[in-house]
């Protein structure tokens, strides 16, 4: 168990066996989430002699960042779900089961066909699962306290991060060696290895996690269906018409997250099931969603901006090798692994004297924004002229710089939303918590369509500015925030 030791300092042995169950899973699912991930912009961009579908930059990076962003905006249906309809603990078997199909569907199905079918499948099994699996971490961590809750939610986004790293370096090489759609299919394999961790684990999971917390009635839940499958229908005959086309996805998706957003804090703030105490924490949690959505807005370029940077203007061959374009992106999950248990011990030595969660977010988005200093001034050193390439090692030490700042950010996130939430829609915040995910995915994408038409160091230049402003402004507002988000709470 995660009990408080004499010198405050909490240690893996002493996490839950649970949790650990529940981070493999998310291991192996996150190992086919990014391994799909570090070769599909590829996929999409490459012309058609190597695999690829050839798509415009535009396009590519639309379809990526609306993907991104609708695997997280499904999660609030998930959410709901889990809450409502069916207990977490099979929500997230049968959107594990649903995943699978989606990835095998990619190794199959060549074509746009194929990436089209294989991504809805992939967005809704993953709303299934993500915000699920997530709520259960959080009761297995009920009745910890902030610093203890923290080092659990960092040891199970370390888990995450594995994942991460395997997936695209799995994918990226077999993709590099034999073509895509063995890529996908390694991904398919990894999430079946995630199904099967989770099978083994449901048996240990605590009670509660098989409850429907709020049941609704079956005749309106039948007709929240019906209407959820209109709208799906309807969005599949614009994309299918040419109504909105590939490049306007991103833009779209960001819309939408943000009206979802919108109407999440609204209703939490209005509700009368929602005491004072909970309503001051949300709103303390809005400028924190914010800042988190622009921070991995600008974290997931790696699929976008800065995949298009390295395939054209990196040097990737050694020794007449080139080396997969995922294996370099994929540093950034790394770096946020091999962080992670250094941070998380010296949060479990500090206990809850440690920074708060507005602390570690503007420590993150000062990180980030001094890592792409680092991308502006290899830009500046290396300039487009023929001949010239930028350094590999170069674009090494940036990903490693800004893959590190997720520390600050994601498992901190998480932790936060399952500790905050009002008691009567707590799984929803875990949900928009979620959101920040997919407002960063479609930030990504619009970001990876502005990099195509604007000069690269004016480009960062931009970027720079973003990192550091929001940064240095959650600073200055740290401890005000800290103490709203702590109304109400011991």
């Amino acid at each position: 168990m995660l009990r408080e030791t004499s010198t405050s300092t909490i240690s893996v042995n002493q996490l839950p066996r649970t949790i650990w169950g529940l981070a493999f899973t998310e291991l192996w699912e996150r190992f086919s989430f990014y391994g799909l991930n570090g070769i599909l912009t590829l996929y999409l961009y490459f012309n058609l002699q190597d695999g690829g579908l050839e798509l415009p930059k535009a396009a590519a990076a639309g379809i990526v960042g609306a993907y991104g962003g609708s695997v997280y905006l499904a999660q609030l249906l998930g959410a709901w779900l889990g809450e409502r309809v069916m207990s977490p603990k099979w929500m997230v078997f049968w959107g594990g089961l649903v995943i699978t199909a989606g990835h095998l569907v990619l190794a199959v199905i060549p074509g746009i066909t194929g990436v089209a079918v294989g991504l809805v499948l992939i967005i809704l099994g993953t709303g299934a699962l993500k915000t699920n699996i997530t709520n259960i971490v959080g009761i297995v961590g009920d009745g910890r306290d902030e610093g203890q809750r923290d080092v659990g939610f960092a040891y199970f986004y370390l888990a995450i991060n594995v994942g991460a790293v395997l997936g695209p370096m799995s994918t990226g090489f077999v993709q590099n060696e034999w073509g895509f759609h063995w890529g996908f299919g390694l991904a398919a394999i990894g999430m079946t290895g995630a199904l099967v961790q989770y099978v083994v684990s449901m048996r240990k999971l605590p009670e509660r996690t098989n409850v429907v917390a709020r049941p609704i009635a079956r005749a309106r839940a039948l007709g929240i269906a019906v209407g959820a499958a209109l709208v799906g229908t309807v969005v599949g005959l614009l994309l299918a018409t040419g109504s909105v086309r590939a490049e306007q996805l991103a833009s779209v998706a960001t819309v939408l997250i943000l009206l979802a957003a919108a109407w999440y804090f609204i209703m939490m703030l209005s509700a009368k099931s929602v005491s004072r105490d909970e309503k001051r924490r949300v709103a303390a949690y809005l400028p924190l969603f914010l800042a988190a959505g622009v921070y991995f807005g600008l974290l997931f370029q790696q699929f976008t901006a800065i995949t298009f940077l390295i395939t054209e203007r990196v040097d990737l061959v050694i020794g007449g090798w080139s080396m997969p374009v995922p294996w370099i992106t994929m540093i950034s999950q790394l770096s946020a692994v091999l962080i992670t248990p250094v941070i998380a011990r010296f949060w479990g030595r500090s206990g809850n004297d440690g920074p708060g969660a507005p602390a570690k977010f503007a420590l993150g988005l000062v990180q980030m924004g001094l890592a792409y200093v680092l991308m502006m001034v290899a830009l500046i050193l290396f300039p487009e002229t023929p001949g010239v390439q930028i350094p590999l090692l170069l674009v090494i030490v940036v990903m490693i710089v800004a893959g590190s700042s997720e520390v600050f950010i994601g498992p901190i996130g998480l932790s936060l939303a399952t500790r905050i939430g009002p008691a009567a829609v707590k799984l929803q915040l875990i949900g928009l918590n979620a959101l920040t995910l997919a407002l960063g995915s479609s930030i990504s994408g619009l970001l990876g369509q502005l990099f195509e038409v604007m000069d690269p160091v004016p480009y960062f230049v931009v970027i720079v500015a973003i990192g550091l402003g929001l940064g240095v402004a959650l600073w200055l507002f740290r401890t005000p925030l800290q103490r709203a988000l702590s109304a109400g709470l011991r």
